[in-house]
């Protein structure tokens, strides 16, 4: 009888010490009320607390997790309707005020971000909720982070998933891209066209400088050759004056062979004649020959060059008076 008393009372002091022992799990914290009054924490790994004096008061998680914001409507400044939804992410710093402090973390969590998701793109216009979706995140965390300090809780990040506008207001939106564009690409032919006729217009400026430049060179050097030939025509002048004065009738056989020559020439190159019938005594011309090779052995000779004699005349041949030559 005593070894069974004794027994069932080694069995009872068993169960009481393995009611007493807490196993915490890592990344948990557990909270331990005295008499239902919160005392301490139990920290993961092995903890003691006497049975029916001590409890388990909450299991709280904390490790970092999400919740999930449900989609909602939410009307902007300039009365649009767009659909919203997003993820917080937040982890508990201090497991007594998550677990006493409110009543559920996880629902007030939830509730404030949505509340001050609606205050903060209905304070905004369409586009800006469209394009500053960082600033939203911002200005969400930082307003409920702020809130719920005073439960422990620090929120990481909080992010918009997805804003969608009403169908309407996508097409006008689509419009608007297409238009917005199509200025665009008439701006920038515009300005292609622009460049265009510039350079052209340089090119036709650089043309025309450069010609001008090359009929200024030619007209100089067109003067330049009228010159010269002016100072050769005054000096075979002067010669031809100096020869005449010094009594030589040769000279004047020299311009009367000039002028023939040229005459003769006038008529070949005329487009209306095709055949020429003239006069023409090959003395008078072997004769104004004759003189132009003395005027020309008279100026050799006196500046000092040498000339062969001339050749014999051929005796003269009798013609026709109507005798002519046909060109």
């Amino acid at each position: 009888m005593e070894i069974t008393a004794m027994f069932f009372v080694l069995l009872l002091v068993i169960i009481y010490l393995m009611a007493s022992i807490k196993i915490v799990r890592q990344g948990y914290h557990y909270t331990i009320e005295y008499f239902g009054r919160f005392t301490t924490v139990a920290h993961p790994g092995f903890n003691f607390f006497p049975a029916f004096f001590y409890r388990v008061g909450r299991k709280v998680n904390m490790m970092e997790q999400v919740l999930d914001i449900p989609g909602q409507e939410i009307i902007t400044k300039d009365n649009a309707m767009v659909s919203t939804d997003g993820v917080v992410f937040f982890q508990v710093l201090d497991a007594a005020k998550g677990a006493y402090e409110v009543s559920d973390l996880y629902l007030s969590i939830m509730q404030l971000t949505t509340t001050n998701l609606r205050t903060v793109m209905g304070s905004m216009d369409l586009d800006e909720t469209l394009s500053k979706r960082d600033e939203i995140n911002a200005r969400l965390l930082s307003v409920v982070d702020q809130a719920t300090e005073s439960w422990g809780v620090k929120i990481t990040r909080v992010e918009i998933k997805d804003i969608r506008p009403p169908a309407d207001i996508v097409n006008a939106m689509g419009r608007q891209m297409k238009a917005e564009r199509e200025k665009r690409a008439v701006i920038l032919e515009a300005e292609g066209s622009r460049a265009s006729e510039i350079l052209r217009a340089e090119g036709q400026k650089q043309s025309q400088i450069l010609e001008a430049e090359g009929r200024r060179e030619a007209a100089f050097r067109d003067s330049e050759a009228r010159e010269r030939e002016a100072e050769a025509e005054a000096k075979a002048t002067e010669l031809v004056s100096n020869a005449i004065a010094g009594g030589n009738p040769q000279a004047i056989n020299y311009f009367i062979a000039q002028k023939y020559v040229e005459a003769i020439g006038l008529f070949a190159t005329s487009p209306n004649a095709k055949t020429i019938l003239f006069p023409v005594e090959a003395t008078q011309l072997m004769g104004t020959l004759g003189g132009i090779g003395e005027l020309a052995r008279e100026a050799l000779s006196q500046s000092g060059g040498v000339l062969p004699p001339p050749p014999p005349t051929p005796p003269a041949k009798r013609r026709g008076p109507f005798e002519g030559k046909e060109q």
